[in-house]
């Protein structure tokens, strides 16, 4: 069976100059968004840490004050929220919003008092 050669000036490199030229400009482009992430990373996790304070007083009062399923409670984020996980401790009567690996908070529904923020020894 015979093959096609895509560059027949070169046999041994198959890959076009133009190929390479776009892996370049993909590669600089990755560089160039990860330097601007690790220039900004102090910034965009005070971001996040409101956002998941945030997150998690409107769905713990949501869900025990107001008694919504934690699902419905998500309706009353701001838009741009999506990024932020819940999960629920009914046990421990927590709400706790997180971005993976950048940012978690905590909040616990108390008697008498509404849903309180925690800090992070207290939700642990």
């Amino acid at each position: 069976m015979a093959t096609v050669n895509s560059n027949p000036k070169n046999p041994s490199k198959p890959h076009s100059r133009k190929g390479r030229i776009a892996l370049y400009v993909l590669a600089l482009f990755v560089l160039i968004l990860v330097a601007v992430f690790a220039y900004n990373y102090s910034f965009i996790k005070g971001q996040l840490g409101i956002g998941t304070a945030y997150g998690a007083r409107v769905a713990c009062s949501c869900h025990y004050i107001g008694g919504r399923d934690l699902t419905d409670c998500e309706k009353d984020f701001e838009p741009g929220m999506e990024i932020i996980g819940l999960s629920l401790d009914d046990e421990k009567r927590r709400v706790t919003a997180s971005v993976p690996l950048l940012a978690s908070s905590t909040a616990e529904f108390r008697e008498g008092w509404g849903c309180v923020m925690l800090t992070a020894a207290e939700a642990d």
